[in-house]
C-alpha cells in the first residue's frame, strides 16, 4: 500500500527539470527582461547616434569657437576671448537690423502659411471631384527645387520687368522696387516661402483632420451646428496636436530662413542687398563665418540664433496650448 502511495497519480505531467535545464532556462528568462527593456532603446539609439555626430557635436564646436579669436591668416584659432565676441554681435547695427528682417520675414510668412493651410486642408478634406490630383497638386510647389523657385520668383518681382509689377501698371499703380526697398522685399522673400510651404503643412492638416472620428461631425449635425461651428469646435480642437507641430516646425524653419534671401538678388551684393535690407541672421552668420572668416564672431551670432528660437518655440508653444485648450472649453 505504501509504495502505491509513492506513485506519482496517473496522467501527472508536472516534472522537475534537471539543474543544467534550470539554469538554461533562467539564463534565458534573464535574457528575455533585458531585451525587452533595452531593445527599444537599441531601436532608436541610429537617431540620437547621428543627431550627436552631425547636429549636437558641430553644436558645441561652435559654443567653443565663439569663446576664441580666430587667425585668419594662419587659419587657426587664437586667443581666448571670453564673451567678446557675443558682446560685438550684440552691438553690431547690422546684426540688429538682421534680426528685424528675419522676424519680419518669419511673421509675413509663417502667420500666413499656417492659416491657409488649415483652410486648404478643410477644402480638401471635403467632397471634392477628383480629390486625388487636387491633393497632389498642393505638393507640387513643394517638390521643386528651392534653387529654381527663388529665380522663377526673383524674375516674378524683378524691378524693371517683372510680372508683378505689369500687374501694378495695368492697374495704374506705380512700380514697386522689390529688390531696394526693405518691406516690399520682405513681402516678396515671404511668398516664396508660403508658396513652397502651403500645400506640405495642408497635407499633414489634412491627415490629422481625417482621423477625426465622423460620428461627432454627425452628432454635431443633428444638434444643428452647421460646417463653421464644426469646424471651430471640433476639427480645430481635435488636431492641436498636429497644429502645436506644425507651427514649432514652421518657427525654427522661419527664424532659419537661408537660401530664399541668399538667391533672391543675383547682383554682386549678395548679402541681402546693398544695405542689407533683406539680409537674415542665418545669411549674417555665413557672411561673417565663410566670406569675412571672422569664425569666433560667426558662431556667436550663430548660439545668439539659437537661443532666440529656443524662446520663441517656447513661447509659441505655450500660446497655442493655451488658445486650443480655452476653445475646447
Amino acid at each position: 500500500m505504501s509504495h502505491l502511495l509513492e506513485r506519482p497519480a496517473a496522467g501527472a505531467t508536472d516534472q522537475v527539470p534537471p539543474p543544467r535545464d534550470r539554469a538554461r532556462l533562467l539564463r534565458r528568462q534573464r535574457r528575455s527582461r533585458w531585451d525587452m527593456r533595452l531593445a527599444p532603446y537599441l531601436y532608436i539609439s541610429p537617431f540620437f547616434v547621428l543627431f550627436a555626430l552631425v547636429g549636437l557635436y558641430p553644436l558645441l564646436y561652435t559654443g567653443y569657437l565663439s569663446l576664441f579669436d580666430w587667425d585668419r591668416a594662419a587659419y587657426v584659432r587664437g586667443e581666448f576671448v571670453g564673451l567678446a565676441n557675443y558682446a560685438f554681435v550684440l552691438g553690431d547695427p547690422v546684426f540688429r537690423k538682421t534680426l528685424v528682417n528675419t522676424f519680419s520675414i518669419f511673421v509675413m510668412s509663417s502667420i500666413p502659411q499656417v492659416v491657409i493651410a488649415v483652410v486648404v486642408a478643410a477644402l480638401l478634406a471635403g467632397n471634392l471631384r477628383g480629390r486625388t490630383v487636387w491633393r497632389m497638386s498642393v505638393l507640387l510647389p513643394f517638390v521643386v527645387a528651392p534653387t529654381a523657385a527663388v529665380l522663377i520668383f526673383g524674375s516674378l518681382f524683378a524691378d524693371r520687368y517683372g510680372l508683378a509689377n505689369a500687374v501694378l501698371a495695368e492697374v495704374g499703380l506705380e512700380p514697386i522696387r522689390w529688390h531696394v526697398e526693405r518691406w516690399w522685399s520682405h513681402a516678396a522673400i515671404a511668398g516664396m516661402v508660403n508658396w513652397r510651404w502651403t500645400g506640405y503643412n495642408a497635407l499633414i492638416f489634412l491627415a490629422a483632420m481625417q482621423a477625426v472620428p465622423r460620428e461627432l461631425y454627425e452628432s454635431a449635425a443633428l444638434d444643428g451646428a452647421g460646417r463653421v461651428r464644426q469646424f471651430l469646435f471640433i476639427t480645430l480642437p481635435l488636431i492641436r496636436p498636429t497644429m502645436i507641430f506644425i507651427i514649432v516646425t514652421s518657427t525654427i524653419g522661419g527664424l532659419q530662413i537661408f537660401t530664399e534671401p541668399r538667391l533672391f538678388d543675383d547682383s554682386p551684393a549678395r548679402e541681402g542687398g546693398p544695405n542689407q535690407q533683406y539680409m537674415t541672421t542665418t545669411l549674417y552668420v555665413y557672411a561673417r563665418g565663410i566670406e569675412d572668416q571672422f569664425y569666433g564672431r560667426a558662431s556667436a551670432a550663430a548660439w545668439v540664433l539659437f537661443v532666440i528660437i529656443i524662446l520663441v518655440v517656447a513661447l509659441n508653444f505655450a500660446i497655442t496650448r493655451a488658445v486650443t485648450r480655452r476653445s475646447v472649453r
